[in-house]
């Protein structure tokens, strides 16, 4: 060890260089006060598109954000170049609360939640009669999703020129889905179009469903004179669509009256992450019956309350049966 003497000055004091530059470190991060509001549209590849007042600005997300993850729908607070020109590329800091969060795992054996869009008020779930056939477990894991996020379902069923809506629509019925029935003629014509509208008015609607059943080309149609996304046709072999939307992307209605967000078609939706409690408040006339439930009970077991509690007439067994089904789903393939 060196030593110095009783009476060191600071030339006998070795100072070691800081190689990492002379700025201390510290745990302060700037409040970025004077950051504009946006809405996340779509994300490709790291970069976020946001509407901030009247344009489009390409974002990134900023390093003190850590792995928070940004989803389409996102209220983010952007700095940075906000002019929206070629080229620019601005930051996002902040991620404003979620009022709901629509999710999804790859399959029910994998713990990993993907968030597909934020701050969505309703989920329509577009299914064709025909061609492809109806896939009534995906339907029901989507169903599932929603009362778990808190989102109003609206079923759209397309192609109704081609099979009848009748047996779909009577399995559904004990849940008093709201629904709409579309026929290729109305769709070309332009009158499905402005039924959809009516339902999406004033909302943020999340359209979801498996490749194939039109539901790009409705989305298409019911926002006229935006982004036109490419559709694909159902494969005669496999009778199964091809995917042609890649990235979830929101879209404005016309006159600003909500919001429509496409994603892309579905092959899976993996409910690993859903509580069966959660899905039971969207079943508001069964819900008081889980009082006497026994701890973490999965509502579809032999002590289930619910069983009594239908029995004394308190509520339809048809919904109990229903609630059931949906729940049964989370253990069952999509494509089943």
């Amino acid at each position: 060890m060196r030593r110095y003497g009783k009476n060191p000055d600071e030339d006998d004091v070795r100072v070691r260089p800081n190689r990492k530059g002379n700025r201390p470190r510290t745990n302060i991060r700037p409040k970025h006060e004077d950051a504009a509001e946006g809405m996340v549209l779509t994300i490709d590849r790291g970069r976020l598109t946001c509407l901030v007042e009247d344009r489009t600005v390409i974002a990134m997300k900023a390093r003190e954000l850590g792995r928070k993850s940004v989803a389409v729908g996102d209220r983010v607070a952007v700095v940075g170049d906000l002019s929206g020109d070629e080229g620019t590329l601005a930051r996002i800091v902040r991620i404003g609360e979620r009022r709901s969060v629509l999710r999804r795992t790859a399959d029910d054996t994998d713990p990993f939640e993907r968030v597909i869009v934020a701050n969505a008020d309703q989920l329509a779930i577009v299914t064709a009669l025909a061609d492809p056939e109806p896939r009534p477990r995906l339907i029901d894991r989507c169903l599932v999703a929603a009362y778990d996020a808190g989102l109003e379902p609206l079923l759209v069923l397309t192609k109704s020129d081609l099979a009848p809506a009748d047996e779909l629509l009577e399995t559904y019925g004990p849940l008093g889905l709201a629904h709409i029935v579309t026929s290729r003629e109305e769709l070309a014509a332009g009158a499905a179009a402005e039924i959809v509208r009516e339902r999406l008015a004033g909302r943020t609607t999340v359209f979801v469903g498996h490749s194939g059943v039109g539901k790009t080309t409705l989305v298409n149609s019911v926002v006229p004179g935006e982004r036109q996304r490419a559709t694909g046709r159902v494969n005669a072999v496999t009778g199964r669509g091809r995917h042609t939307t890649t990235s979830a992307l929101a879209l404005p209605l016309p006159d600003g009256d909500g919001w429509v967000i496409d994603t892309p078609g579905l092959r899976s939706f993996g409910l690993h992450h859903v509580d069966p409690s959660r899905v039971i408040l969207a079943f508001p006339d069964l819900e008081p019956g889980t009082a006497d439930c026994p701890r973490a009970c999965g509502h579809d077991e032999p002590d289930c309350a619910l069983d009594r509690w239908v029995a004394e007439g308190h509520a339809d067994p048809e919904r109990l049966l229903s609630l059931r089904r949906l729940l049964r789903s989370r253990e069952r393939r999509a494509g089943d």
